[in-house]
């Protein structure tokens, strides 16, 4: 029960720290840093309620689960188990495998999901799209509303709209190109992916769901961040304020749009200067390693 009692703490460490994340400002200084928590703490998430069954189900061995497993599939092999390994506790090591068969599931279709959307989009761009030397490495759509976003993959795409153009100045451009540049090259979608297996594997955690809107806001202001280095704020900001007073705005299935998130938020964000808090990241990122630290150590123990 010991065992079982570590990955409880673990999700309920889970949880608090999802909600001090949840409500801190500082990551909106640090977005990578956050990210990497947020990260942490979904792998924990998943370990641990995976682990929790196991270990409640293994209670008789009075192992580290990841020893216990061995040892339960030697005793099934000889056809030999403890008396207090009951049907009743192999079931809760089945739900175990059962919550980590779901995980794993829905991480694969949604690859799957995305992979076919971004396909379909892609095929759909070569027959409507077209080159524009005002839009250097850009494919773009006449189509009169704003739209920016990357399509990402193997050869990721950025893409924009005809009324994208007309919407920005060249350097308000230039900084949504590079914004869009920036989820592609530093892989974004990857970073949103598991969280969005994790929403459908665990609809009932409600601040799951809220951790992916946290992520997905995250990503954006790290890509921010990334357009800010090349272009200062300004034209940045001033793109975000063009979006959000364009109104409607695309973002097609399985990619990552310029407009798509608390763009308020992001524009009063970019128009202060303050430094990343070091220490507060520091601490952050040594709470998450220990949350992921503890259930993978019960598993490989």
């Amino acid at each position: 029960m010991a065992y079982a009692a570590h990955f409880a703490a673990t999700m309920l460490a889970c949880y608090l720290t999802a909600q001090v994340l949840a409500r801190s400002t500082w990551t909106w200084r640090s977005p990578r840093v956050a990210i990497i928590c947020w990260q942490a703490v979904g792998l924990a998430l998943g370990l641990s309620a995976m682990g929790l069954p196991m270990a409640l189900g293994l209670s008789a061995y009075d192992l580290p689960t990841g020893r216990a497993l061995l040892a339960l599939t030697s005793d099934l092999v000889h056809g030999t188990l403890p008396a207090g390994e009951t049907a009743f506790h192999l079931a809760g090591v089945g739900v175990g495998f059962g919550i980590g068969a779901v995980l794993l599931g829905t991480t694969l279709r949604s690859i799957h999901g995305a992979v076919l959307a971004q396909r379909r989009h892609r095929d759909l761009l070569t027959l409507v799209a077209r080159n524009d030397p005002a839009a250097p490495g850009a494919l773009v759509l006449d189509h009169p509303s704003a739209a920016a976003y990357c399509l990402p993959g193997v050869r990721p795409q950025v893409v924009v709209s005809a009324g994208t153009l007309s919407l920005l100045d060249r350097a308000e451009l230039a900084a949504v190109l590079s914004h869009e540049r920036a989820h592609a090259n530093e892989r974004h979608d990857l970073v949103l992916l598991p969280f969005t297996a994790l929403c459908r594997a665990l609809p009932w955690f409600g601040w799951v769901r809220d951790a992916h809107e946290r992520v997905a806001l995250l990503v954006e202001m790290r890509a921010d961040d990334k357009a800010r280095e090349l272009h200062a704020e300004a034209p940045l900001a001033g793109a975000l304020r063009r979006f959000a007073a364009a109104g409607h705005r695309i973002t097609p299935a399985g990619a990552l749009g310029m407009g798509d998130r608390d763009l308020d938020v992001r524009m009063q964000r970019l128009l202060i200067s303050d430094q990343p808090p070091r220490v507060l990241g520091a601490i952050a990122l040594a709470v998450a390693t220990t949350l992921v630290a503890l259930p993978i150590s019960l598993f490989l123990s």
